[in-house]
């Protein structure tokens, strides 16, 4: 008999909880393209591939590891994810959005997540290395990680999406970029499946929507989150001006050369975050 989606989460749960004996993670923190490094500055006190998880979707992505990290960071017991799981690599939202899931059944009440964005200089003078915080998006992916099967225990089937973006942390996050000093934006982030990157027409058209980034993750995530009861902290960096604004061809690359160069500022702003959590 096919196992149910349920039946996967379960079955990874029961693995992790036997693996991390006890302990319990207040936060997730799921690091985008190039962020990987922030995980070292995690007291560790267990680490497991994504590939010994059973049922566990693997990431395939250049920049992304593929481990969770249990551990402390700044005290505060915390599970990271060192690389996520991309619409692009040719799996469902279910998928993409299956380690959600398993961190509201072992005990995460907040999650942080972190990605590459490219800048579309709308309302905002957005330049790469900088710092948005995702305060509502736009979902052009064209389907939703909801849809389908259905389990109470997963939250409301018709949850409401007008606070996905906790106002309560965005506002934390704030105070703290202030205290130490690094610049944030608040923003929209526009969702789309890639991986190709956007044309100059997409872009226009994604400004004329009220668009302030556009990125291939982060979408799915917050709606499980939000449906699952866990408040969510989205921070996307700029790591490039998309198409039609920038003047030099698009690559991942360039992505991962402006994280390596952002990387401090946003490891500073997520502990001094978890901290306060």
């Amino acid at each position: 008999m096919e196992k149910t989606l349920l039946d996967k989460i379960n079955s990874a749960v029961e693995f992790i909880k036997k693996e991390i004996n006890g302990f319990e993670p207040l936060c997730g923190i799921v690091l985008g393209s190039g962020l990987g490094d922030i995980a070292e500055t995690v007291n560790r006190i267990c680490v497991i591939p994504y590939h010994e998880i059973p049922e566990m979707p693997k990431s395939t992505v250049c920049g992304h590891k593929g481990n969770f990290i249990f551990g402390k960071l700044e005290e505060k017991p915390v599970i990271v994810m060192q690389g996520r799981i991309h619409f692009y690599e040719g799996y469902s939202l279910k998928e993409v959005t299956f380690p959600i899931r398993v961190m509201k059944k072992i005990g995460v009440q907040y999650l942080i997540l972190t990605s590459a964005v490219g800048g579309i200089k709308g309302k905002l003078p957005l330049k790469p290395g900088d710092i948005v915080l995702v305060k509502d998006h736009i979902n052009l992916m064209g389907d939703n990680p909801l849809r389908g099967e259905h389990y109470d225990e997963f939250g409301e089937r018709f949850p409401d999406m007008t606070d996905a973006y906790s106002q309560q942390l965005r506002d934390l996050a704030k105070s703290v970029a202030k205290k130490v000093k690094i610049k944030v934006y608040e923003g929209v982030y526009l969702a789309c499946r890639g991986p190709s990157y956007e044309t100059p027409a997409e872009i226009q058209m994604f400004k004329k929507l009220g668009a302030d980034v556009v990125g291939m993750s982060v979408v799915p995530e917050a709606i499980v989150a939000k449906q699952a009861g866990i408040k969510v902290l989205a921070i996307s960096y700029i790591s490039n001006l998309a198409a039609g604004i920038s003047t030099k061809p698009l690559s991942h690359i360039e992505v991962l050369e402006t994280a390596t160069k952002v990387a401090g500022k946003l490891n500073k702003l997520i502990k001094e975050v978890v901290k306060q959590l």
